[in-house]
């Protein structure tokens, strides 16, 4: 992407959640633009070899840093891990993120906790912590991962929604916040997307009529989501079928809005 290239070659990139997914997606999407990259996940063979394939094709430089984003202390030790390395991140993607499948009250609140802390508190932390340098410097770019189920209440996905939801209304507050700096933050709500969360979160049951339906591939939407991020849209949701979901539910009364979610949720 010429607008990558043309802000970021040569700059260092975080991506959390860069073990599968929109983290790979991302991370191919930067480094083909000429971007160094600082792969994070728990699991380090899938971003080793991510690293040992990007540094190949593109000349870049890739660090592979292991780390559960789970885990209160987990944004201090990861930044100060990078500063003791000498790295500046002119550009974080808190991609890393989970959901949890099934009705609320039979989720175990130790996974409920461990969600909230990757999905909502330590996205806030991570961006808090590096924005500051941003800021410092006019100059840098925060993309935050929302999700279509932000827009609205999620039955069967109650949890992951709302933190969804946190997340679109943090980051569309804080590109506000920042319109008068040259530090853009953007956030991509996805609608369904071929990443594999659906399988996770739902514990490789089968996907619903409605997920199959709408399913779109992962490559394309993280594109457009650097697209948004790289203009500094504050959010950023692709699909026209999305789009026009979301654009309907203005003229549906919540509680009805719930049961649609709930009957399109439900794995048939």
């Amino acid at each position: 992407m010429k607008e990558v290239e043309k802000n970021l070659k040569g700059k260092w990139v975080l991506i959390t959640g860069a073990s599968s997914g929109f983290g790979m997606d991302f991370a191919n999407i930067f480094a083909e633009s000429g971007a160094n990259l600082i792969l994070v996940a728990r699991r380090l063979e899938p971003m080793q070899e991510l690293k040992n394939k990007l540094e190949a094709a593109h000349k870049i430089k890739v660090e592979v840093i292991p780390t559960d984003l789970s885990t209160k202390e987990a944004p201090v030790t990861l930044y100060n891990t990078i500063k003791a390395k000498g790295i500046i991140v002119d550009a974080l993607v808190n991609n890393a993120g989970f959901g949890i499948y099934g009705e609320f009250i039979e989720a175990p609140w130790e996974k409920e906790e461990m969600q909230l802390m990757v999905d909502v508190v330590n996205l806030m932390h991570l961006t808090k912590i590096f924005l500051k340098d941003m800021v410092a410097r006019n100059f840098g770019y925060i993309l935050n991962i929302s999700s279509i189920g932000g827009y609205q209440p999620s039955p069967l996905y109650a949890s992951y929604s709302a933190a969804k939801s946190y997340v679109l209304n943090f980051t569309e507050a804080l590109n506000y916040e920042l319109r008068n700096t040259n530090v853009k933050v953007s956030t991509l709500a996805p609608g369904v997307t071929r990443t594999g969360f659906q399988e996770t979160a739902a514990k490789e049951k089968p996907l619903s009529t409605y997920q199959k339906l709408s399913m779109m591939e992962s490559r394309p939407v993280a594109e457009i989501g650097v697209k948004g991020l790289m203009k500094g849209t504050p959010s950023v949701m692709p699909g026209f079928m999305n789009k026009l979901s979301i654009f309907s539910l203005r003229f549906t009364p919540r509680r009805v809005m719930a049961f649609m979610v709930y009957r399109l949720m439900k794995i048939d």
